[in-house]
Order: C-alpha cells, then sequence, then structure tokens
C-alpha cells in the first residue's frame, strides 16, 4: 500500500469542482469509508477525524497557475493530515482545454510526491459506468457516442472536441503520455501492474487507463494500490477502499452514510446549461412554480435578484409551502447568444454570483435545504452560504449524495453536476433531504 499502518485519513482527495468533490466522496462513502468534503483548504493545524478527506477546490476554469497553487496548497494541508495516498479528481468528461488544468495540475502532484528526485507514475481514468462514462482505446464515450458527439462539444468554458484522451492530456502534458490498454485491464490487477511497468521503462508519467464497466474500475484501484497518485473521475475510486480493507487499515463502517436531518424551507437553484439539467428543469416546469434568471436582464441592472427572492418567499412562506426552482440554465444557442453579448467568462461569473446572492437571500429567510446544479454554481453558492465543511450521505442519484454540513448552523445540500440525475432529479433530491426516499 501507499500509506502504512496508523490512526487518522488514509485517503486524501484534491478536486478541481465542488459537485465533482461530492461525486468522489460518495463513491468513498459506498465503500465504507468515513468521509469528510472541506470548500477549499482549510487552517493549517485542524484536524479532521475521517477515513478519508476531499478538499474541493475551484479550479477548473481558473488559470493554470492559479489551479497549480491551488491544488499544491491542498496536497500540503493533506499530508499533513496524515494521508498517505492521494487522488486528483476531475470530471468524467474530462473537461478541459488545451492549456490545462488536468495536465499541469497531474505533474505538479507528481513532482511534489516525487522521491529522491523521481517522480512517480498515475493513471487518468475519468470513466465512470455507472453514468455512461466509458474508455476504449484511450476514447471517451459517453452514452453510445464519443465525447465529441454527446454535446460536450457546446460547453460554454470547456468545448470537448476530441474523443481521444491520450491526445487531450498530452496537449497539455510536459512528460510523454501513454495508454493502459483494455487487453491489460480485462486480465486483471497484475496485468495492469506490468502495463504500467512498461509504461514507466518507456518513459511515460502518466497514462489514460480503458475502462468499459465497473469490474474494470475495481481492478484498476486494485492495481493502483502503491501508486501515492491517482487521477480520474469518481468511479475509479470505487476500488480503492478494498484496498484500506485488504492491508488491515479500514474497518467496515455501517454508519459512513448517516447525517443527521435537517428541517426549514427548500430550493432548487440550477445554473448549468448541459443536456440533462435542460431536461431536469423542463420537468420541473410542468407543475412546479419555477423563476428564470435572465442574464441579459441582470447585465442590464435591473433587479432580479430581489425578484427571484420575491417569487420564492410567495411559495415557501405561504401558508402550503412549495419549493421553488431558480434556474439560468439555456439552450446552446441561448447560451451562445448571452456570451456573443457580454463575452463567456463574464456570462458564466454573472450568472453564479446572481445565483449567489439568490442563495443568500434564501437562506436569511429560513431556506436550509439547497438542491444545486452546477459544478460552477454550486462552488458559488457553498462559498456564499458561507460553507467550510461536509459531511457525506447516502446516494440519491449516480455521482450525487446527500450532503449536511458541519457547524454551528446546519444545512443540507446536494450538489448535482451538470450532467448527473436522472429527469426527475429536483424532486428525488428534495425528498432525500428531508429524510425521505425516492
Amino acid at each position: 500500500m501507499a500509506t502504512e499502518s496508523r490512526p487518522g485519513p488514509l485517503l486524501g482527495c484534491i478536486a478541481d469542482d465542488f459537485t465533482g468533490a461530492t461525486d468522489l466522496a460518495n463513491m468513498l462513502v459506498r465503500g465504507g469509508m468515513r468521509t469528510v468534503q472541506t470548500i477549499g483548504v482549510p487552517a493549517a493545524g485542524m484536524h479532521i477525524e475521517a477515513d478519508a478527506l476531499v478538499v474541493a477546490l475551484k479550479s477548473r476554469t481558473v488559470s493554470a497557475g492559479d489551479a497549480l497553487a491551488q491544488s499544491l496548497a491542498a496536497l500540503e494541508w493533506l499530508r499533513a493530515q496524515g494521508c498517505g495516498q492521494f487522488f486528483f479528481k476531475y470530471c468524467s468528461t474530462f473537461d478541459s482545454t488545451d492549456t490545462g488544468n488536468i495536465g499541469p495540475v497531474a505533474e505538479a502532484l507528481l513532482d511534489a510526491l516525487s522521491v529522491h528526485g523521481e517522480a512517480p507514475f498515475a493513471i487518468a481514468c475519468p470513466a465512470f459506468p455507472e453514468n455512461g462514462r466509458t474508455i476504449y482505446r484511450g476514447h471517451l464515450f459517453v452514452g453510445d457516442v464519443l465525447l465529441n458527439e454527446s454535446g460536450m462539444e457546446n460547453h460554454p468554458l470547456t468545448p470537448m472536441t476530441d474523443a481521444n484522451l491520450v491526445r487531450v492530456l498530452q496537449a497539455q502534458a510536459k512528460h510523454k503520455v501513454g495508454l493502459v490498454r483494455y487487453d491489460a485491464v480485462a486480465k486483471g490487477a497484475d496485468a495492469v501492474r506490468a502495463a504500467i511497468a512498461a509504461l514507466k521503462r518507456d518513459g511515460v508519467r502518466m497514462a489514460i487507463a480503458d475502462a468499459v464497466s465497473d469490474a474494470d474500475l475495481h481492478t484498476l484501484g486494485e492495481a493502483c494500490a502503491d501508486l501515492p497518485l491517482i487521477t480520474g473521475g469518481s468511479g475509479v475510486a470505487l476500488g480503492l477502499p478494498a484496498n484500506f480493507r485488504r492491508a488491515g487499515l479500514l474497518e467496515a463502517a455501517g454508519d459512513a452514510a448517516a447525517l443527521p436531518l435537517i428541517e426549514g424551507a427548500a430550493v432548487v437553484l440550477a445554473g448549468s446549461a448541459s443536456k440533462a439539467t435542460n431536461a431536469q428543469v423542463a420537468a420541473w416546469r410542468e407543475s412546479r412554480p419555477a423563476f428564470r434568471i435572465d442574464p441579459m436582464a441582470v447585465a442590464r441592472g435591473e433587479s432580479v435578484v430581489d425578484k427571484a427572492l420575491a417569487f420564492a418567499r410567495e411559495h415557501i412562506l405561504a401558508a402550503q409551502p412549495q419549493p421553488v426552482l431558480i434556474y439560468a440554465t439555456a439552450s446552446p444557442d441561448e447560451v451562445k447568444a448571452t456570451q456573443g453579448a457580454l463575452g463567456v467568462m463574464e456570462a458564466g461569473h454573472l450568472v453564479e454570483r446572481t445565483l449567489a446572492a439568490i442563495a443568500r437571500g434564501l437562506h436569511d429567510v429560513g431556506v436550509r435545504r439547497f438542491v444545486v446544479a452546477g459544478g460552477e454554481t454550486s462552488g458559488a453558492v457553498v462559498q456564499a452560504l458561507g460553507v467550510q465543511m461536509l459531511r457525506i450521505g447516502r446516494q440519491i442519484d449516480p455521482g450525487v449524495p446527500a450532503t449536511a454540513t458541519v457547524g454551528a448552523d446546519p444545512l443540507a445540500l446536494a450538489l448535482k453536476s451538470g450532467n448527473f440525475g436522472s429527469v426527475d432529479f429536483f424532486a428525488k433530491a428534495l425528498r432525500y433531504l428531508a429524510g425521505g426516499a425516492s
């Protein structure tokens, strides 16, 4: 194992966005690891009791330099906590650009974990078969289509126009990128370890790993037990708890997903423009109250936040309270039109600032249960609410757990990546946060 027998956290994780962090934490809880997620890098000297720690950053779309600084600070804090193995988590659709940030951050972490000047090896595996993300011959599929035909080619911030992940990662990396082919994965962990050894002899420091099933992810997890760093989506974390259990470092934790029941009004906030979130918004609007945020109206200085809060109060404080949806979700054409008028980054930041301000206002009138759609939106909302730490509960939908804040002002949160969740996810998540089931 990459860690040794001792009390305290076993696995330290760094996630490049907030929903990705909860997605990863969800996988670890399912494996019986008591998991705490921090919002940003905590203060030095703070000690947290958990089997796994996940530091949630907002580094996916910042400059590569900022992403490196944040990620290395998170690594330093996790090492101080006593973690012996580390995980760099990014999106299962490999959201990135030719300039980063997956490659630069992964290489910086490898350099920081080097021993006697020799940097370790790491796999890169964003596969998540449960949510339709599979990798074969280095190509990422979303359902039955290649990544660049899945709608991700229209992503407003990180358009993915190439499904060949070896090629995508090589464009971001300074060192040689390889491939752990499915041929090896299908033969088991020993064959994967042999493939990794061969790649290392060929000068490879990172390699995309094929995976088309959960069994493949368990194989990869077992094969990577001795690697200091693993990178990928949350799926590959499926195989990690068993490594610690085999090494006698982790006991079964039947209460790993236990959360307190939190009462209070409930809302849904959606900023993602993904296909899945568009469908979820449409399903909600068929029978439930919803208020749309128009970014152009915000840019014109109209009192959109006040109007949204008034709409919410009308429903959540009524004699028969109703949860509401407040959303900026739009079609790809509408998103492009807004970006054309405001600029790509400003359009995104404007939506985030608006939904963050609305979240603060909703909290002031008694909302304590929030369902949030979109990684960037989730980051903005939890920061606006002053959330510093989350305990991870049971899964609502693949990749999306219920969570509860740690602290004096408890909140129940479901933070959803834009592409995740069933069509009825919003209603389902509200039932889970209220202590019910789907």
